[in-house]
C-alpha cells in the first residue's frame, strides 16, 4: 500500500487484536445489477480494490452471498497475497434466489458450508471477522440467535474465524451474542436520517466494540434532507460528503464502508469524510433524525 492510512479520515479502531482505518470499503456494488452475477467491467472492479489498497485502507466488507461469491473471488484476483495490514469483514447467514431476494440460512450446515467457501473464494486459512446476518432484506427480526452464533462460535475454537460479529440485529440480539462469544463489530442499517440505534452505538463505544453503519447513504434511496442540503451548501460541499463527516464525528467506534464501483468515487467519498464539521453545523445535522 503506498499511501499510508494516517492520511485517511477518521483514522483507525482495533477489532479484537486487528487494527483497521475508520474509512474501509464495502464490495457489494463490484457484483452485477442487483448484487448478482458478474460486474460489467471486471477490470474496473478490480482496479477498485487495488485503489483502495493503494490508497491506504485496510478494512474491506464483504459477504458470499455478493454475487453470489463474486465479490470476494474479485477481492482475492486484486489483492492475494494480501498485506499484512489489511483485513476483510465477511458476512454469513444469508443467501440469493433465483428472484434475487436474500433468504436466510443460518442452519449449522448452511454456515459451515458459507464460511468454508469464504475460506476458498478470499484464498485464507482463517477469516477475520465474520458477522452473523439476521433478519430479512427489509430489517432485523427479533428471536434468539443461540443456534446460530453457538455455531460460528464452534468455527471460531476450531480456527477457522478469528473474531465475531453480528449483523442486521436488535439490540436484544446483540446482548445475547455477547452472553456466547466476544464480538468486536455490529454492523446495521444507520444514517444521518435514521438513529433509531443511537443508544446502542454509545453502549458498544464504552465496551470497545465497533459499529458499521450499512447504507451510510441512505442505500438506494439516497438521503434526503433540507437541512443537510442547507449545510452542505454553506460549507461548500455536497449532501453526501456531509452525511460521511457526520458519521465519523457521531462516535469514534463508527467505521465506514461506503461501496462504489468507481475509483473517482471512492476518492470522493474520502474527500468527503474528511470535511470538518464546525460544532454549529453538527448541531443543526442533529436535529434530522430526531
Amino acid at each position: 500500500m503506498s499511501t499510508s492510512s494516517h492520511a485517511l479520515p477518521g483514522g483507525t479502531w482495533t477489532l479484537g487484536d486487528l487494527t483497521v482505518t475508520r474509512f474501509g470499503y464495502g464490495a457489494m456494488q463490484l457484483a452485477g445489477p442487483g448484487v448478482l452475477g458478474p460486474p460489467a467491467d471486471r477490470d474496473g472492479a478490480l482496479d477498485v480494490l487495488r485503489e483502495a489498497a493503494d490508497l491506504g485502507i485496510t478494512h474491506i466488507d464483504t459477504a458470499g452471498a455478493y454475487g453470489p461469491r463474486v465479490t470476494n473471488q474479485l477481492i482475492r484476483e486484486a489483492l492475494h497475497p494480501y498485506p499484512d495490514a489489511l483485513h476483510i469483514v465477511t458476512k454469513v447467514g444469508a443467501t440469493r434466489d433465483l428472484q434475487g431476494g436474500w433468504p436466510p440460512a443460518r442452519r449449522p450446515d448452511d454456515l459451515r458450508r458459507a464460511v468454508h467457501e469464504n475460506l476458498e473464494d478470499l484464498g485464507l486459512d482463517a477469516l477475520d471477522v465474520v458477522d452473523l446476518r439476521l433478519g430479512y432484506a427489509h430489517g432485523p427480526q427479533p428471536g434468539s440467535l443461540a443456534e446460530p452464533f453457538e455455531t460460528l462460535a464452534e468455527l471460531q475454537q476450531e480456527g477457522l474465524v478469528r473474531h465475531l460479529g453480528v449483523s442486521n440485529a436488535t439490540a436484544d440480539q446483540v446482548t445475547e451474542a455477547r452472553t456466547i462469544a466476544p464480538i468486536v463489530c455490529v454492523q446495521n442499517m444507520y444514517n444521518l436520517a435514521h438513529r433509531h440505534d443511537d443508544d446502542l452505538i454509545d453502549d458498544l463505544a464504552a465496551d470497545g466494540i465497533a459499529y458499521v453503519p450499512f447504507f451510510p447513504l441512505g442505500g438506494f434511496t439516497p438521503l434526503q434532507s433540507a437541512t443537510l442540503s442547507a449545510v452542505a451548501t454553506r460549507l461548500g460541499t455536497t449532501p453526501m460528503s456531509i452525511a460521511l463527516s457526520w458519521l465519523l464525528h457521531r462516535s469514534p467506534n463508527i467505521l465506514l464502508i461506503p461501496g462504489t464501483s468507481s475509483t473517482a468515487h471512492l476518492r470522493e467519498n474520502i474527500s468527503g469524510a474528511r470535511i470538518p464539521l464546525p460544532g454549529k453545523e453538527l448541531d443543526e445535522l442533529d436535529t434530522i433524525g430526531h
